[in-house]
């Protein structure tokens, strides 16, 4: 077989090789496994499996899993099903119309997010259809140490095959924002998705970084691989060498981590990195029917500053509106959702959901080094409303004798506005966001296709001068400024960066390690 090259989109990191198995379809070597179910009884035995497998599963899977059992859960995800039978429908058919109609609307949706809860919906739609059939899937065979590959993966389905320790997982589809792109890099599996339609092959080489499969491989793209893996682990380890004493031409620089969920964040990452520079709050409130409780938020920042060893922690307030709907909420229809009510613009609007992320945040920063960081701010009044309802949340719990502590407030510099007038607001600490920095400077939407997209340039002289202006503001005015977009995961991105005077920046956890070796190995002549 001539080796052949599938690109997709990278998912989870690493390199892996191996022989390519094929996995086959749910469904297709199925066995009987109890007898068929009426539609209520099957969604009950479909919940129950769950509710099993969540109980063996890790933290991050049972939670996903968890996720998959409160949608079980709501009447209304079956309504277009009972309609159908009621109506003589045969049960599988329906249930089969009105799951499809769903996994169609989630996979359309603009949102990467909503859009990767499709595969959370095929696996609801698999699960409720075997128990209404009377069949199920036969137990999985795989090699060891293959490159696994499948049109798609539900999380079930995934957990399934991680056990069996492939070296890597190829998918026709999916989403890199997927809860099975979070499962596998939190398990070190490296991942490509989207490379259009299943592979097929002996042998593969996979590339989750770089998003590339080869397949059927020749000697010499097999000695290049070998080479390249035997790079990484060099590299990784000469990185992990420099954690905590990074330095750029003599000055001190601190490299800290995003983080989207902090389930998909390995211990080692946090280990190395100097802290999490934003945790995106958001984890909390997507993919669910009603907002969390000030106790579970509480518990969930607390957890990660244990993690952390006494690290900072830079936490992101709510961060949703616009064109990200938030569940609990009617949010009004935008013309222009970008400029619209998004950000702490959305949490001041609605107070009642911004209150107990507030009392959470002030408990947890009780226990460690955690600092709150306001998004999508434009003038000082916004900062203030936050910080009188932040003042009252503290007497409140203090008054119930909870123990609490106000933390440092910051901003994220996104807005122009923000960036030429920093020295109006009265905060301890700001995070350039560049990707929506760029977008409000430019007038060009990040997301846009074509000759919009190419305007976006991260490198235009008016966003370096809305950098420098920052930069300037905060170190006049005692404010610690740091970046933590697209920009600084990019190596060329990160020392442009250090030369306009920021020394703290903050990587996607797939960066950190490339990002540490290149600002360590640059030299005066590359200035």
């Amino acid at each position: 077989m001539a080796e052949t090259r599938r690109r997709g989109l990278a998912a989870a990191p690493g390199l892996a090789a191996g022989p390519l198995a094929l996995l086959p379809e749910p469904g297709a070597a199925a066995g009987a496994v109890r007898g068929p179910l009426p539609l209520g009884a099957a969604l009950a035995a479909a919940r129950l499996d769950l509710e099993a497998l969540a109980a063996e599963a890790a933290d991050d899977a049972a939670e996903i899993l968890a996720f998959q059992v409160e949608m079980l859960a709501d009447p209304a995800l079956a309504e277009g099903a009972r309609a159908a039978i009621d109506a003589g429908a045969p049960p599988a058919a329906a249930w089969t119309a009105c799951m499809d109609a769903y996994i169609r609307g989630y996979g359309a949706a603009e949102d990467p997010y909503m859009a990767a809860r499709a595969a959370d919906l095929a696996d609801i739609k698999a699960r409720v259809l075997a128990a209404l059939t009377g069949e199920g899937d036969a137990p999985l065979r795989l090699p060891p140490g293959a490159v696994v590959a499948a049109h798609d993966l539900t999380p079930s389905r995934f957990l399934a095959v991680a056990a069996r320790s492939p070296a890597g997982i190829a998918l026709a589809h999916g989403h890199p924002t997927s809860h099975v792109a979070i499962l596998a890099r939190a398990r070190g599996i490296p991942l490509v998705t989207n490379l259009g339609e299943r592979p097929e092959g002996g042998n593969a080489l996979l590339d989750g970084a770089a998003g590339l499969l080869v397949l059927d491989p020749d000697p010499a793209t097999v000695a290049a691989f070998a080479r390249n893996a035997a790079d990484e682990t060099a590299k990784a380890a000469r990185a992990a060498k420099l954690a905590g004493t990074l330095a750029w031409r003599g000055r001190p620089v601190v490299l800290t981590v995003n983080v989207d969920d902090p389930a998909a964040v390995a211990d080692a990452v946090l280990k190395t990195a100097d802290g999490v520079g934003l945790l995106r709050s958001e984890f909390l409130f997507m993919g669910r029917d009603a907002l969390p409780g000030e106790d579970e938020q509480a518990q969930a920042y607390a957890d990660l500053l244990n993690r952390l060893n006494g690290k900072p922690l830079v936490v992101r307030t709510l961060d949703v509106g616009g064109d990200k709907p938030l569940p609990g909420l009617t949010l009004p229809a935008e013309t222009n959702p970008f400029l619209g009510l998004r950000g702490i613009r959305l949490s001041l609007a609605y107070p009642e959901t911004l209150r107990p992320q507030l009392r959470a945040l002030l408990r947890a920063a009780a226990g460690g080094d955690l600092r709150v960081m306001l998004p999508m701010v434009s003038v000082p009044d916004e900062v203030e409303a936050v910080r009188a309802l932040m003042a009252e949340a503290l007497a409140d719990l203090e008054a119930r004798g909870i123990p609490a502590r106000p933390p440092p407030l910051g901003i994220m510099v996104e807005t122009p506005a923000a960036a030429l007038a920093l020295d109006r607001f009265d905060i301890a600490f700001a995070s350039i966001g560049s990707n929506d920095l760029v977008q409000y400077t430019l007038a060009a939407s990040r997301d846009a296709p074509g000759p919009v997209a190419r305007l976006a340039d991260p490198y235009h002289p008016a966003v370096t001068r809305l950098i420098e202006a920052t930069v300037a503001a905060g170190r006049a005015k005692g404010i610690d400024v740091s970046l933590c977009g697209d920009l600084a995961s990019d190596p060329k991105g990160a020392l442009h960066l250090l030369r306009l005077g920021i020394r703290r920046l903050s990587v996607a956890p797939a960066a950190l390690d490339r990002v540490r070796l290149a600002v360590h190995d640059d030299r005066e002549e590359t200035a």
